[in-house]
Order: structure tokens, then C-alpha cells, then sequence
């Protein structure tokens, strides 16, 4: 599974590879309020290279300008592949651009170093320039500053290439990853070194053993999902979540996400789970922050009308403020329960959900309780969870834990 450069650089940063202010962009209106001051570069996100030559890559002073290099980016095929995102990032005074990156040579059956002093774009020049130390006997730091003396650098550059040389390495390990590469590696006239462009593949055998990294996955990643029995069930307006499902009408899980990759990945774990998922609300996030919270209570209204639903798994992967507003939307949704009595450890069904007929049978007079389970990630949720903590509702922040928790409640008597 190849990433996108920004999701490579998210990596990058959790290993402490310095990596410049940026900002992933999926809308032309969200360039109205950047977090970044201008000028600023923008780069197309997809997996094919080439972008600069191909005119993915622009250079912007204003927001007008922006905007305009924006929708022309988000317009141009690289090689058939058209971006879903944009990444806006700061400006950088590079004086040397240098090539680094870790590969697993299947040859050898070992990794292999490869450093080049002349980065960049330019192929030929970057190759004529290229060095390689092989790993047949483990890593140590040795090796990585052998690698910086073979691409001829001297002084404080050995030790500043060294250590980032060091840090791909471990996030190469950690992640269990096919190929780690930065190019190019650029150095300020300071001495300060820079990713300006990341690259990472991914071993699809070892995302089972990585989560994190499979909520990655972008419907036009490599990543082949699991989904399918699932069909859209139509286009909807705008600031509405968009409705998925099994054209069986079979399964007990709901699952309500903020983006396709991330709702993909989660119904494949809850089947490698031995779980049955029914449905998907997936919530668009190109609107306003009023948009987001009146999706994600759309999606609760609806999903838990779902008589054969026993379990909501709501999965939200973003930044504080929006975990923040989910849990907050959650807690208002749920708070007229809070005073019911309820002594089983499910939560009653809202009122007017659809109880379906069946033949030669009367309509039953019960519709069994539901169960909540939601993981999301940062921001102060403590006094949130609080006002609700009466109630059976299971957050978690892990995702294996939340898939597990989600399959083992599917899996229990109602």
C-alpha cells in the first residue's frame, strides 16, 4: 500500500523527521482559512511522481491565487489519477537538496541504505550520485553515518543526515514497511535539514499488525478492501452523511465514519472480526463545522431507527476540536436517556423506529435496545462523557479495542 506525501509525513513527524507547517485541502473554500501564513505551495496528492513537471505542484502569494492554482490542480489527471486532496505547505529556502531512503531488496533479503547527494527532481543526476550500504547484519548508527561519508558530506552534515538516516530506520521497523524515501532532504543555509516530499510503501502482509496505517487507506489506494456486498444507496444533498449498505439486508453492526478509506477499513476489521456489519453513514467533511455536528446527529437518528442493529460502532479520526464535537453531539443525542430507567446494559431505542412486519406475524410490540461504541482521538472529552456517563456507552481511543469491543457485543445475546 503506497501513501499520499501527507500521510507520509504525519509518520515522519511521529519519529521526529522535521517536516514544515502544512495543511491537507479538500475543498477550494477551506483555503479561506488556512493555518499557515502565505506565500505557499501547493502540491496534487497522488501516488504517481513527476506532479512538478506535470503542473501539480504550484507556488502561491494570496488566497485569490490560491484558489485558482487550487481548482486547476484538482482538475489535472497524473497519469489518470486526479487528487482528492491538495496539501498546502510552507514556502522553504533550500541551499542543498539531498535523496534518502530505506528499501527492503528482496534479493538480498535484507534492507539497503541508499543516500544521494544531488536530490531533487533531476533522475539521471540524482542516480550518477547514488550510494548504497546494505543491512546483512543488523542496524546501528554506524551505518547510517557510513552512508553520509559515501555521498561525500562533511562536518555537522554527517551528523544531522546521520540521525535522520537513523529515524527513517525506525519508523521502517516499527511499521513494517517496504520503502521509506525522502527527496528531497533539504538544508537551509543553517545547517537545518528539512522532508520537503516523503514517499512510504507499506507491506500489505503486515497491515493486519498496523491499524493505524489501514485507516490510511483511500479508495484509490492499493488497499483492497473487504466491502464487497455494499452498494450506495443513492446520492444525497449536501450536509447530509451519505448512506451505504448490504444489498442482503443481513448483519447487526452500524458503522458511522468521517471519510470512505477510513469506513472501508473499519467494516474489514469488524469481518475479520467474524462481525456482520449492515450499514455505513459516511460523514463529509467539506463543509462548515455546523455541517459536520448536524451530519453526525442525521447519521445517529437514523442508524439507531435500524431495528436490527444491536451494536453502533462511530469511528471519528480527526484533530481535538472534532473529537470534541462528535462526543458533544453524541452526548446531546443520547441525554434524554439519562433519565430513564433502564436496568439492562443497552440503551432504549429512540422513539418511532420502524419495527418491520413480518408475514403471518403481528408487528412485535418490542424493539430490543441498542449498543454504542466510539472511538475517538484526542481533546478534552472527560467532562462531555460525564454528563452521559450513566449510561452504557463504551469510548475508546484504540481502534483494534474498539473492533473488538464492537464484534464481541454483535456477538452476545440481545
Amino acid at each position: 500500500m503506497d501513501l499520499l506525501e501527507y500521510q507520509a509525513k504525519e509518520l515522519f513527524h511521529q519519529v521526529g523527521i522535521p517536516i514544515l507547517p502544512s495543511q491537507p485541502i479538500a475543498n477550494l473554500s477551506e483555503l479561506k482559512h488556512l493555518h499557515i501564513p502565505y506565500p505557499v505551495v501547493l502540491k496534487s496528492q497522488v501516488h504517481s511522481g513527476g506532479r512538478g513537471r506535470a503542473g501539480g505542484i504550484r507556488f502561491v502569494q494570496n488566497t485569490i491565487d490560491a484558489v485558482a492554482a487550487a481548482q486547476a490542480i484538482f482538475s489535472l489527471p497524473i497519469l489518470g489519477e486526479y487528487p482528492e486532496v491538495i496539501l498546502a505547505e510552507a514556502r522553504y529556502d533550500a541551499q542543498e537538496e539531498f535523496f534518502l531512503s530505506i528499501l527492503l531488496d528482496y534479493q538480498l533479503q535484507c534492507p539497503v541504505l541508499l543516500g544521494s547527494a544531488r536530490g531533487g527532481i533531476d533522475v539521471e543526476t540524482l542516480l550518477s550520485h547514488m550510494h548504497k550500504v546494505v543491512l546483512d547484519q543488523g542496524f546501528s548508527p554506524f551505518y547510517a553515518r557510513r552512508l553520509a561519508t559515501k555521498m561525500g558530506l562533511k562536518g555537522r552534515l554527517i551528523h544531522g543526515i546521520s540521525a535522520i538516516v537513523e529515524k527513517m530506520y525506525q519508523l521502517f521497523i516499527e511499521k513494517d514497511l517496504d520503502l521509506v524515501e525522502i527527496n528531497p532532504l533539504a538544508v537551509s543555509a543553517a545547517g537545518e535539514v528539512m522532508a520537503l516530499d516523503g514517499k512510504i510503501t507499506v507491506n500489505d502482509t503486515a497491515l493486519s499488525r498496523h491499524l493505524d496505517l489501514l485507516c490510511l487507506a483511500t479508495p484509490n489506494g492499493e488497499h483492497k478492501s473487504n466491502l464487497s456486498p455494499v452498494q450506495m444507496m443513492g446520492q444525497t444533498p449536501s450536509q447530509k452523511p451519505r448512506w451505504v449498505g448490504t444489498s442482503q439486508g443481513e448483519g447487526n453492526v452500524g458503522i458511522i465514519c468521517n471519510s470512505w478509506g477510513l469506513t472501508l477499513t473499519t467494516w474489514d476489521l469488524l469481518v475479520h472480526q467474524k462481525s456482520q456489519p449492515a450499514c455505513a453513514f459516511v460523514i463529509e467533511e467539506k463543509g462548515s463545522t455546523t455541517s459536520f455536528a448536524k451530519q453526525l446527529d442525521i447519521a445517529l437518528e437514523k442508524m439507531l431507527k435500524l431495528p436490527e442493529l444491536q451494536v453502533v460502532l462511530i469511528n471519528i479520526l480527526g484533530n481535538g476540536s472534532t473529537s470534541e464535537m462528535a462526543a458533544q453531539v453524541i452526548a446531546d443525542y443520547c441525554q434524554p436517556f439519562v433519565n430513564q430507567q433502564n436496568t439492562e446494559d443497552r440503551l432504549p431505542r429512540p422513539t418511532g423506529t420502524n419495527v418491520p412486519r413480518k408475514r403471518g406475524k403481528p408487528t412485535p410490540t418490542k424493539v430490543q435496545p441498542f449498543q454504542l461504541v466510539i472511538r475517538l482521538i484526542g481533546g478534552n472529552l472527560e467532562k462531555i462523557q460525564e454528563t452521559v456517563a450513566v449510561l452504557p456507552i463504551y469510548w475508546l481511543e484504540d481502534l483494534k479495542s474498539a473492533v473488538e469491543k464492537t464484534a464481541t457485543l454483535a456477538g452476545s445475546k440481545a
